[in-house]
């Protein structure tokens, strides 16, 4: 879905408040979840979207304009292909995102993240079994691995770093720094 359960969205505004990150990252935004919750908080944050399917940007009016702030830039493109320029934020979220991709592909985008220089790391994913395909004529909706919680940690925690996690009865919240 376009869009993410309410699920762990306090823990991460409360990560994002202490971190206050000015340049922002959101992979996947779908309808901009991620940037309705936290853009208030910080207003001079710069974002910058990446998101495959083109349709989302008009329907979920994802360009900033004079009289709405979403994204301040948008790629339409897969985040795997995506200048590692991209990633050198304060934080990058891979928001409801990592498990439409294979396992091996969301580690290897994690990895690009890591050596690009992200400052933050913001992860979120379903922890149960939680089957989807295609939504709304998007083929990239369709959930290609199933996360266990305690290999997402695994994964985190061989990039180094610090990591918070918060594991709620649906979805999975990890927010990795890199201090």
């Amino acid at each position: 879905m376009p869009m993410s359960l309410p699920e762990g969205k306090d823990w991460s505004l409360d990560r994002f408040r202490y971190h206050l990150p000015n340049t922002v990252t959101d992979i996947g935004p779908g309808n901009g979840t991620y940037a309705h919750l936290f853009r208030p908080t910080h207003k001079g944050t710069w974002w910058t979207g990446i998101e495959i399917h083109k349709p989302y940007i008009a329907k979920y009016k994802l360009r900033s304009t004079k009289t709405r702030t979403m994204y301040d830039e948008i790629h339409v493109e897969d985040a795997r292909n995506s200048e590692a320029h991209l990633f050198h934020r304060d934080l990058v979220i891979c928001g409801d995102v990592l498990e439409h991709m294979p396992r091996e592909d969301a580690v290897a985008l994690l990895e690009r993240i890591v050596a690009a220089g992200a400052w933050n790391i913001l992860v979120s994913l379903p922890i149960i079994d939680f089957p989807q395909g295609e939504v709304d004529g998007n083929p990239h909706e369709a959930h290609l691995h199933q996360w266990d919680p305690d290999d997402m940690d695994q994964v985190l925690a061989a990039r180094g770093g610090r990591t918070e996690t918060m594991r709620g009865q649906t979805l999975g919240c990890w927010w990795w720094n890199r201090g």
